[in-house]
C-alpha cells in the first residue's frame, strides 16, 4: 500500500508529522490531541474551532476554522476555542425595533476605528466592518442582513483594536429584525395554531411508537418538494 504524503506542522510550537490531506482539526487529532474544547459540529457551522496560524518564513497572521482548513507544509497553529468577551444583558422583550437601541446597548460601537481588520480575520469572509458601521447608523435590517452568516468564533473580536464584540452586536440586530421587522409568515402562524389545537397531537404520539429503523424508513420514503 502507498503511503500517504506526510507534512510538518508545528501545533503549540511542537513539530508534528501528519498526512498531507488531513484537516487542521484532524491533523491535531492524528498529533494526539483530545479535541475536549475547540471543536463542535464539525461542519463550518458552530465556531467552536476557530484557530490562528502563520506560515514558517512568513509572518502574516491567517484565521481559520479548524474544520474546514486542510493542513498545510509549515502550518504554525494555535487554537482559539473561546475568547473573553463581554455581551451586554438586556430584557428583549422590552425592547423595540430601534436602531439607537444598539449604540445604547453596546456603546463600544462608537469605537470603531473603521480600520477593517475584523473583517480580515473573518473566517466566513463576512464584511464584518460593514454591518458594524451599519449598526451605528442604526441600521438593524442591513446589520442583520450583513451578518447572517455569521458563527460567532470570536476571531474578529480577538483582532479588534477598539475592543469591540461584533458577533453580540450582529445576534442583537438579527433578533431584533427577526422579532419585528422580518415579514410574519401566514403558513407558520396557521400551523401554531393547529399545533396548540392538538391536530398533530396523534401524529406525533404515533412517531414516538416507533423504532429507529421504522423512523428511518419513514424519513427516507418521504415527500420531498421539488
Amino acid at each position: 500500500m502507498e503511503q500517504p504524503k506526510m507534512i510538518d506542522v508545528f501545533i503549540m510550537d511542537k513539530r508534528y508529522r501528519v498526512p498531507a490531506a488531513l484537516t487542521v482539526m484532524r491533523a491535531f487529532e492524528y498529533a494526539g490531541y483530545r479535541m475536549v474544547r475547540g471543536a463542535g459540529c464539525r461542519g463550518g457551522f458552530c465556531g467552536a474551532c476557530a484557530t490562528v496560524y502563520r506560515m514558517t518564513g512568513d509572518s502574516k497572521l491567517y484565521v481559520a476554522l479548524a474544520c474546514q482548513t486542510v493542513a498545510q507544509d509549515g502550518m504554525r497553529i494555535a487554537q482559539i476555542p473561546s475568547f473573553p468577551a463581554n455581551k451586554a444583558r438586556y430584557d428583549f422583550a422590552t425592547l423595540a425595533a430601534d436602531g439607537a437601541r444598539l449604540l445604547e446597548i453596546y456603546p463600544e460601537l462608537g469605537l470603531c476605528k473603521g480600520c477593517n481588520t475584523c473583517t480580515k480575520a473573518c473566517p466566513q469572509e463576512l464584511q464584518v466592518m460593514e454591518y458594524i458601521g451599519a449598526a451605528l447608523r442604526g441600521d438593524i435590517a442591513r446589520t442583520a442582513d450583513l451578518a447572517f452568516d455569521c458563527i460567532a468564533c470570536g476571531l474578529c473580536t480577538a483582532r479588534c483594536p477598539g475592543e469591540l464584540t461584533p458577533y453580540h452586536i450582529a445576534l442583537l440586530a438579527r433578533r431584533l429584525y427577526g422579532a419585528y421587522i422580518a415579514p410574519r409568515s401566514p403558513h407558520l402562524a396557521r400551523r401554531v395554531a393547529e399545533i396548540h389545537a392538538g391536530k398533530w397531537d396523534a401524529p406525533v404520539q404515533e412517531l414516538q411508537a416507533l423504532s429507529v429503523d421504522e423512523l428511518k424508513q419513514r424519513y427516507n420514503a418521504r415527500d420531498v418538494e421539488k
